[in-house]
């Protein structure tokens, strides 16, 4: 379809597809393609009513009132509510006993407080690593904000990291196991500072090794003290005291439950003709487009039935 419309694109890391020019391409051509099938708009109407009888929806809203005997929900979740996220497809999903699965924020930045209130200093500093959370793993990149903690590996990670839990960054991926050993070996007069700053980012490197505490050159350092701050820099561990929430999160997670859909044309249940699609269900993806796919992927399996 994209080619069809002559909307030229490129693939970018990850496999992730970009126009050569503006996403509002992909907007145009949504919408002439709901011309063809003459689609009618409501822009800007609020929903007053949505009700359900003798196998018809009615939805009121606006000036007007719509019947139909299918009725998608396709109202999105709460991320990003500046550009118009509600918890609209909850309320209309409880109306009609759909269960909800309690939502929050992914995809989302971390908040940091207390004692590492330090590294907010870093603002700016970005660093490749790999960052966990529950059992999963990212190896992105991760941003020190003012706030706290994002980047692409933080932001993958939040989605499985849950209040009063903590995350845990490994900030040299690549480094083999015992190399400040070989480091003191090598050259006995380097000082940790030294050393990662060879690695890392010179203020990263800086408040890691004033954190660490090992004072003078290597030489002066027992081998088990230097064991230790190995194991500390690869599982460097942060306690977030919240998110950006909402606000700042590109997706949600929870949403109405998958238990109550059919997986294959997204109906509900118990209820004849109403479907539910893309982030208003209980499907979260990765970064790099999962997300839409999912919604595209919803969609196209509720269009071919009602």
């Amino acid at each position: 379809m994209v080619d069809r419309h002559g909307i030229a694109w490129h693939e970018k890391t990850l496999g992730q597809l970009f126009c050569d020019g503006s996403a509002k391409q992909v907007v145009v051509m949504l919408m002439d393609e709901c011309a063809v099938g003459q689609a009618a708009f409501a822009f800007g109407d609020s929903i007053a009513d949505v009700g359900h009888a003798d196998g018809a929806f009615t939805v009121r809203h606006g000036s007007r009132t719509s019947t139909a005997p299918s009725l998608v929900i396709a109202t999105g979740g709460p991320s990003i509510p500046k550009i118009g996220a509600t918890g609209f497809a909850y309320d209309l999903s409880r109306q009609f006993g759909l269960k909800i699965v309690e939502p929050r924020p992914a995809l989302v930045p971390l908040t940091l407080g207390g004692d590492e209130v330090l590294f907010r200093e870093l603002s700016g500093v970005s660093t490749e690593v790999v960052a966990n959370a529950g059992k999963a793993a990212f190896r992105e990149a991760a941003l020190f904000t003012h706030r706290g903690l994002s980047g692409p590996s933080i932001l993958q990670a939040s989605s499985y990291w849950r209040h009063g839990e903590a995350v845990a960054i490994d900030f040299l991926p690549d480094a083999a196991r015992g190399w400040l050993r070989d480091a003191k070996r090598s050259s006995s007069r380097a000082t940790l500072k030294s050393v990662l700053n060879s690695a890392l980012p010179a203020r990263l490197a800086d408040t890691l090794a004033e954190r660490l505490a090992l004072s003078g050159s290597l030489a002066d350092q027992k081998d088990a003290a230097l064991e230790d701050a190995e194991r500390r820099l690869a599982a460097w561990t942060f306690h977030p005291n919240g998110t950006e929430g909402f606000a700042k999160a590109e997706v949600t997670v929870g949403g109405i439950s998958t238990a109550d859909l059919s997986s294959q044309t997204m109906a509900a249940r118990k209820v004849p003709g109403l479907y539910a699609i893309g982030e208003a269900v209980d499907v979260t993806g990765w970064l790099g487009g999962y997300n839409f796919q999912w919604a595209w992927a919803s969609g196209w399996a509720a269009g071919q039935v009602v």
